[in-house]
């Protein structure tokens, strides 16, 4: 059956796309099939395939790059949304409320609670607890006490734990952070490196539209006469070609710090004037991510112990003729966009501002995007119990599964080492209303 739908797939998509260049496609299937341009904002993604035969485009002023067909993998449709979510007691959640001081603990992660309430009340099924936390935090002049909002979670909530495939509930728990870098809006020779708006050519194919086992899944690519094929990967983004000039916006001093700062997905750029600038996350190339760390290992370039972030960058300065090879390894590559000033943290998958140790990163096929969820695990590199509410607000690449989070460490040099040494293991609880409603 999936061998069928991707040949399906790719019929429809190497005979029926149109040039609709930086727009979304959503496939449809009418009498024909075809694939339709919404011309709306492209968003994340994944990958596609027509046929076999390499495909050249000369541009205007550009050098000659090949063009190669896409790949398409349909995905496992045998696991409905938040399927792996199993019913829990509340006294199953390991640390919550069973001492004072991790009761006390809920009153910060109650402003998280409120961001996530900021969207999440347009959605039926979460409004009657949204407008319940409203109707609780006007009753307090500040947050309301600790007691008060467990009472809250425990009328209005139903609790379950995440799961494996495999039936297990313990999944990797890591970490992230929002990067400083030194740039300008200037090229020059001490800032040599640009971050990149989201290319005019981008096209991406939104999925599910045509085959709801494709939910989450988008593939991005580029249009050459009717077919579409992988966009550009990170060798060709950075080659003397430079087939995106001209969407430079911001020039970073260090190339290492641009390639961290696109595995954390956003960062603040510190100019000379003494400006920060918050630059998000706009957009991505299409290709799957490949660890640097992992691949050195491989090399003998350094032990396990070693590859952490910190180690990796110590590496790159340590062997620069090597570098350049090193991260075109990994060929995807994420395009930015500048964020409005002012604003309290990063922008989130759920589209707002995310509190520095309040939010973590889930798969949203298997938690609820904006959900609250009981995290217990470790801190990093330690045996020290780190068992907290926090936020699902936000989503990455490498974060598949249901017993999957990244931990939001901040911003600045001393939430990257905590988010680069965090590999921990853990459990998770989901906190759903109890009018939310699971297909299984």
């Amino acid at each position: 059956m999936k061998r069928i739908t991707a040949l399906l797939l790719v019929a429809i998509i190497s005979g029926g796309l149109t040039a609709c260049a930086s727009k979304s496609l959503k496939a449809s299937p009418p009498t024909k099939p075809v694939a339709k341009c919404d011309c709306s904002p492209s968003k994340n993604a994944v990958k596609v395939a027509p046929d076999t035969s390499p495909v050249q485009i000369v541009e205007p002023d550009r050098p000659v790059i090949e063009a190669k067909p896409l790949d398409v993998k349909p995905a496992d449709s045998k696991i409905a949304d938040y399927g792996l979510l199993k019913p829990a007691l509340w006294e199953d959640v390991d640390g919550l409320g069973q001492s004072k001081q991790n009761l006390s603990d809920l009153s910060l992660s109650w402003p998280a609670w409120m961001q996530s309430c900021s969207t999440l009340i347009n959605k039926p099924m979460w409004q009657k607890v949204c407008n319940a936390a409203t109707q609780l935090n006007s009753q307090t002049t500040n947050k309301p006490n600790p007691e008060a909002i467990f009472a809250y979670f425990k009328q209005n909530f139903s609790v379950y734990k995440t799961t494996n495939i495999d039936g297990s509930d313990s999944g990797l728990i890591t970490g992230y952070y929002e990067p400083v870098l030194r740039g300008s809006r200037f090229k020059s020779a001490k800032y040599p490196n640009p971050l990149y708006q989201v290319p005019t050519d981008l096209v991406t194919v939104e999925l599910d539209s045509l085959f709801p086992e494709l939910k989450y899944k988008r593939v991005r690519g580029r249009l050459v006469g009717n077919k579409l094929v992988p966009y550009y990967n990170r060798a060709d983004i950075e080659s003397d070609a430079a087939p995106l000039k001209g969407r430079e916006f911001m020039y970073i001093d260090d190339i290492i710090d641009v390639f961290y700062l696109q595995v954390q997905g956003s960062g603040l750029v510190q100019l000379e004037s003494g400006e920060q600038v918050h630059v998000g996350y706009a957009d991505q190339n299409g290709f799957t991510y490949n660890s640097i760390g992992r691949l050195l290992v491989e090399r003998g370039e350094l032990t396990m112990a070693n590859a952490s972030m910190n180690g990796i960058k110590n590496w790159a300065r340590n062997n620069p003729a090597k570098l350049r090879e090193l991260l075109n390894s990994n060929p995807s590559y994420v395009f930015f966009r500048e964020l409005p000033a002012g604003l309290p943290g990063p922008l989130g998958a759920l589209g707002v501002p995310i509190l520095a140790e309040r939010v973590v990163a889930i798969d949203p096929k298997y938690v609820p995007l904006g959900a609250p969820v009981f995290l217990s695990t470790t801190e990093p590199n330690s045996n020290k119990p780190l068992k907290r509410l926090m936020m699902a607000q936000d989503t990455g690449g490498a974060i598949k599964g249901g017993v999957r989070a990244d931990f939001y460490w901040g911003d600045g040099n001393e939430a990257g080492a905590k988010a680069g040494a965090m590999k921990q293991s853990g459990k998770i609880w989901v906190f759903l209303p109890k009018e939310f409603v699971i297909n299984k």
